[in-house]
């Protein structure tokens, strides 16, 4: 009974290699007609299919075949007429491969299209799955095993889309053997031809004009930034030309597409792949219109959080302006750290708005956007080390308050004034006009001496050691130095200079001239100290007292000592 059947499935499938018996012969045609019936009374009225007997037997038995038998694994196949997909087949039947099911239904609906008619299509229900048929035929089946599972379609809609396919199918074979739609084609063709040509033209002679008003613009217009105007003009001329020519490569790359798209939907042939094109085109234009729909909601409320932070921050920034031109007075904060204190907390509130907003930016949730953020990660966490050791040695040296800008100070071996207090360094100009970048931890871990901070009002300190010999009365050395300071320029007389003797060596006392100098910017300071060693020169020279250091080699043939009638010699003055 089981080879039987199997026969009979073979006729069905039009297997022409099984042997056949007469009596399953007119079974096999009694089980057509009762199909073929069938078939055309469901045209009518669709009802309620029941298998017959024999069919049911079929089915059983491929049933316990299949479940006592591995299924064959096959290749999908997919029938395809004028460049048109109809119908995949991704399962055999009944044994037969799915390209063998391919290639009959092509068959099929070749011989049928050849024949003229209305070619109806049907598709009626199975208990396989469902059956297509044109003008009463059966041309294919679909199964539920055809149904494509990765696109988690349903076979209602796999057969939906295989019976609008086959109906443009039949209308495009009917037009490929109308004259007058092809004359109508080819007529439309040329015209959308020399439309395009026309476009193109019209665009290629719209890019030269509007490049030449443009650049004629950016040269009669005057451009500066920063004191670089041709450079300025130079770079704006480069961009425009580059903008321009993107946007006429666009314009000219769609009409393009539509022409080309518009000349293949003409023809019966090509039409299909002038669909494709379309509906790529608007497939593309409504995924980023979906897209664009989607995030504003989302767009909309990271902007409320930035319009927040940066009123916010424009507040900070009033409220420390204020404190530092002294408007506003806080027992909390200093006016020179107070715009230090406004940039650090503007980078936080940033910070912290960015990171609210962080979930409602486009694309925060695609794997680029958080490459992205993986990857600055790691640039900031190798290059943090040294980062965060000179910010911190900036806030610390900010606000210890260890110099301010304008104070003369020195360094380590540097030594001039502060022109600039940043986060990372700290610039000074040295008294011969050389400014020097020098890094907070440096300027952190040396010794700093400043000279501003000791004096009353705006000035820098100038000291002078000079040593001369136990044979020049003390008194003298103080007068001179004093007076060589009131003669340089620059020198303040309040408050007024002063000489300390700072040692006593072997051979000779250390005297220190100390004075204040008027601070107006960092080169004088040099030109003070010039004045003032010329001036001592001088003064020294006047009284007739030797700028020497004696150094002792034998015993001096009387002492080193100084009279008491020589205590007060010009121009040194007893006390009244």
């Amino acid at each position: 009974m089981r080879q039987s059947a199997l026969f009979v499935i073979g006729r069905l499938l039009g297997c022409s290699q099984l042997k056949l018996y007469p009596l399953i012969q007119t079974i096999t045609i009694a089980s057509m007609l009762v199909m073929t019936s069938m078939l055309h009374a469901a045209e009518t009225k669709p009802t309620e299919i029941k298998p017959t007997p024999l069919v049911a037997e079929l089915i059983a038995l491929t049933s316990e075949d299949s479940a006592s038998k591995p299924s064959v694994l096959s290749d999908d196949a997919t029938v395809t007429l004028f460049n048109r997909d109809i119908v995949t087949f991704r399962a055999p039947l009944f044994g037969i491969s799915p390209e063998k099911r391919a290639k009959r239904a092509e068959n099929l609906i070749k011989e049928h299209l050849r024949e003229s008619g209305e070619h109806k299509i049907s598709a009626l229900p199975n208990a396989l799955g469902t059956i297509v048929s044109i003008g009463g035929e059966m041309v294919f089946a679909v199964t539920h095993d055809d149904v494509d599972k990765l696109q988690q379609t349903s076979l209602q809609d796999t057969v939906k889309a295989s019976v609008l396919a086959l109906d443009a199918l039949i209308i495009d074979s009917r037009e490929s053997r109308d004259v007058k739609s092809l004359t109508q084609a080819l007529i439309k063709t040329s015209i959308a031809t020399l439309v395009f040509v026309t476009l193109l033209w019209l665009l290629t002679r719209a890019k030269r004009v509007f490049a030449g008003w443009v650049l004629m613009y950016l040269q009669t217009k005057k451009l500066n930034l920063g004191g670089v105007e041709y450079l300025l003009r130079n770079s704006m001329v480069i961009i425009t030309k580059y903008l321009v020519l993107l946007f006429y490569l666009l314009l000219m790359s769609f009409f393009t597409y539509k022409w080309l798209s518009f000349v293949l939907g003409q023809f019966p042939q090509s039409r299909a792949w002038g669909e494709q094109l379309n509906t790529y085109l608007l497939g593309v234009v409504a995924q980023i219109g979906s897209a664009i729909l989607h995030v504003i909601p989302d767009l909309f409320i990271a902007i409320i959080i930035f319009m927040i932070a940066r009123f916010v921050v424009q507040g900070l920034k009033k409220f420390f302006d204020s404190v530092a031109l002294g408007r506003t007075k806080v027992d909390w904060m200093e006016p020179d750290v107070a715009s230090t204190t406004r940039r650090i907390i503007s980078v936080v509130v940033w910070v912290f708005a960015f990171t609210m907003a962080y979930p409602y930016l486009p694309g925060s949730e695609t794997a680029a956007f958080k490459g992205i953020s993986v990857l600055l990660g790691l640039m900031l966490s190798l290059g943090a080390s040294s980062l965060v050791s000179q910010a911190g040695s900036g806030l610390i040296l900010t606000y210890t308050r260890i110099y301010r800008r304008g104070e003369y100070v020195s360094v380590g071996e540097h030594e001039g004034t502060v022109t600039e207090m940043g986060l990372f360094t700290t610039r000074i100009r040295t008294g011969m006009g050389v400014e020097l970048a020098l890094p907070n931890s440096f300027v952190l871990s040396n010794v700093t001496k400043n000279y501003s901070r000791t004096v009353r009002g705006i000035g820098f300190v100038v000291d002078v050691t000079v040593t001369i010999g136990y044979d020049t009365p003390w008194r003298q050395v103080h007068a001179m130095l004093i007076e060589a300071a009131t003669r340089t320029h620059g020198v303040l007389a309040e408050p007024a200079p002063r000489v300390f003797q700072v040692a006593l060596s072997d051979f000779y006392p250390e005297y220190r001239l100390v004075c204040q100098a008027v601070f107006t910017e960092p080169r004088p300071r040099a030109e003070v100290m010039n004045a003032i060693h010329a001036n001592i020169q001088d003064v020294f020279n006047e009284y007739g007292v030797q700028i020497m250091s004696p150094h002792y080699f034998a015993d001096p043939a009387e002492s080193k000592t100084v009279a008491k009638d020589k205590w007060y010699s010009a121009p040194a003055k007893p006390p009244k």
